[in-house]
């Protein structure tokens, strides 16, 4: 049975629960007035995703689509704070990009592109764990009797989709002599026969050049309309993305139809430029397969024409926009996979092409996805919403908002309060008020309402409990 080529999953991942604060109190024989000792909950683990070079495919996510970080511990008394739940890693192949999914299951933000080995980010972060009560003390409050329960943590969908990351893509119509080429370029081996759509997916091939080697891709063969959904290659076009430089194979017989190889040349830019914009101004090197077949002088010759219009227009266009200076940025060759003519050349500039553009990518600072991601889920969690549902009720939705309810007892009327105090200092109140709320309307958050009351809360013991512990 063939292996299934795996390049996108879709999984749910859950951080895990925090732990809940505890409200404790000293009891030792002969102290009488023994102070508060409840220690905090321990926080979620969180889930991480990790680019390692020694996975190479997504197949472990085929199959299993739910994973889950461990829960923290509960606090508990004598200042005893509870455990962080365990973290879990998630491996994928170098090349994978992390998106979260919205509730149609469509991507609507990415998270990170993982292109290094050892890469990592944190998709889904643990619940924080709820504060003891120890935490709760003023000069006049010295016995607290709350503390915060702990954060629960929202499952997520997220994507996974791997690009391979080759150096250099051979992409072309079916049939031109992709997998010949690079059977001959590399120790591939991939399925070649004599009928259209033989390369089902991509297979990748270690070229060596004197000192340079480089990967190279086989996509499954493009037709006109691919980046609309037509034939095969278009699932495969995302793998065009990641490679440096593009060799754009042309079969110069026009195969079993007869086409026109400068037509197919042209259907090919086309339809790189419609999927992606980018993919049109990537270097790239043309290759005129199967020289050796006779009759194809006339038609090579056409060919080296258009390319060579293509590429003294692309040379004016990088100096007068860029200030580059390049004679020939699309090379043109002539080989044949059947007699390994022209191959060496091929190689050789392809290697040294291949090196500089790798050169220089280096020189790129690599984004810290970790900081770039926190800071989004931050800033997600300061906004909220005040929406009026009903004449006298409104609904306060956000992320940190709908924090501070999970973690209230609402059994305890010092917790509340202290929860009351928190929505004032986050700004709560004034947007019911500029929302319209009126004194005594239904707030909503969650599961729980409660009375508007527009008041200033003046209490220093509260107050300078949030600026210490925010």
């Amino acid at each position: 049975m063939a292996a299934t080529f795996t390049d996108q999953v879709h999984i749910q991942v859950k951080a895990g629960n925090g732990g809940a604060g505890c409200t404790s109190f000293r009891r030792e024989a002969h102290v009488p007035m023994g102070g508060p000792d409840g220690g905090d909950g321990g926080n979620g683990g969180d889930i991480i995703v990790v680019a390692d070079s020694t996975v190479s495919t997504l197949i472990d996510y085929r199959y299993k689509h739910h994973f889950r970080a461990g829960n923290g511990v509960h606090g508990k008394g004598k200042r005893m704070h509870g455990a962080d739940g365990e973290s879990l890693v998630l491996k994928v192949p170098v090349g994978t990009v992390v998106r979260l999914l919205d509730e149609n299951m469509e991507p609507c933000e990415d998270i990170a592109d993982l292109t290094h080995n050892g890469e990592r980010v944190i998709v889904a972060k643990g619940g924080h764990g709820g504060r003891g009560n120890i935490h709760f003390v003023t000069p006049t409050r010295r016995a607290p009797s709350f503390s915060e329960l702990g954060e629960p943590s929202d499952p997520i969908w997220i994507e996974f989709e791997l690009k391979l990351l080759a150096d250099a893509a051979l992409v072309g119509m079916p049939s031109v002599g992709k997998s010949s080429l690079i059977a001959c370029m590399s120790a591939a081996r991939p399925k070649i026969a004599d009928y259209p759509f033989t390369t089902l997916m991509p297979n990748l091939g270690m070229v060596r050049s004197d000192d340079f080697s480089f990967v190279v891709a086989d996509v499954p063969g493009l037709i006109e309309g691919a980046a609309e959904g037509k034939g095969l290659g278009h699932e495969f076009l995302r793998h065009v993305e990641r490679t440096a430089l593009i060799l754009h194979v042309v079969d110069l017989t026009g195969g079993f139809e007869g086409r026109d190889p400068v037509h197919d040349y042209e259907v090919i830019n086309r339809e790189l430029e419609l999927y992606a914009k980018e993919l049109a101004d990537r270097p790239r090197i043309v290759v005129a397969n199967k020289i050796d077949v006779p009759g194809t002088e006339e038609a090579c010759k056409r060919l080296r024409a258009r390319v060579k219009a293509d590429s003294e227009e692309l040379s004016e266009k990088l100096l007068d926009e860029q200030g580059i200076d390049i004679e020939d940025p699309i090379p043109f060759f002539t080989v044949s996979a059947v007699t390994r003519q022209g191959l060496d050349s091929l190689i050789a500039a392809t290697a040294t092409r291949v090196y500089d553009l790798r050169a220089a990518a280096a020189e790129e600072p690599q984004p810290e996805y970790d900081q770039v991601w926190e800071h989004k889920r931050q800033l997600r969690d300061s906004r909220f919403e005040v929406i009026r549902e009903e004449k006298h009720a409104w609904r306060v939705v956000g992320r940190g908002v709908e924090r501070m309810v999970v973690q209230t007892e609402w059994n305890n009327d010092e917790a509340v309060s202290f929860f009351q105090r928190r929505l004032e200092r986050m700004g709560v109140d004034k947007a019911l008020k500029k929302a319209g709320a009126q004194q005594g309307d239904e707030v909503r958050i969650l599961e729980v309402a409660f009375d508007y009351e527009d008041e200033e809360w003046g209490d220093e013991e509260f107050d300078s409990i949030i600026d210490r512990e925010g």
